[in-house]
């Protein structure tokens, strides 16, 4: 028996097949790999004999569940009306750009997760991005990729044609 069929075999054991604790085994499912791979989805759902569809809209209605690897750094952007208003839209525009990454994903390399947010509730420092935890007030797009670019490796900026060969 292969390691993801085993591990979907030990959570649906501990909650006794029990279809009610479908949360509960995808938290415990989330816990152990980070986020919920679709491969261990897949295998959940055959063993408790549950559409994959009610799998996926558990996990899209729960903003507590993942379906993508978690990054290294955590980004948050403001999106609310006086951050948007303030130019939130090109930051996130060129976040995404720089980094190939859209709002609610990972980069390639795992270093960043990036979101963007309806509101932070800090309108008075606007536009906001969060990283880590700590809070940058009137950022603008070049600021935005400054800070992320210090958080890389060996705090370079991505290389344009690197990039361009990863896709």
């Amino acid at each position: 028996m292969s390691d993801d069929k085993q591990l979907i075999e030990q959570i649906v054991d501990r909650y006794d097949h029990e279809v009610g604790m479908l949360i509960p085994m995808m938290q415990d499912l989330q816990a152990e790999c980070g986020y919920l791979p679709s491969e261990q989805l897949h295998c959940l759902a055959k063993k408790i004999n549950v559409p994959l569809s009610r799998l996926y809209a558990v996990a899209t209605f729960y903003s507590s569940f993942r379906l993508a690897p978690k990054g290294a750094h955590e980004v948050t952007l403001c999106m609310g009306t006086v951050c948007y208003l303030k130019g939130a839209s090109n930051i996130s525009e060129a976040i995404c750009k720089e980094f190939r990454v859209e709002p609610g994903g990972t980069t390639r390399d795992r270093l960043f997760s990036f979101q963007a947010v309806n509101c932070v509730g800090a309108c008075a420092l606007a536009p906001v991005m969060i990283v880590d935890g700590k809070y940058y007030d009137a950022v603008t797009p070049q600021a935005a990729l400054e800070i992320l670019n210090e958080l890389s490796p060996a705090g370079q900026t991505v290389d344009t044609t690197e990039k361009e060969a990863a896709t």
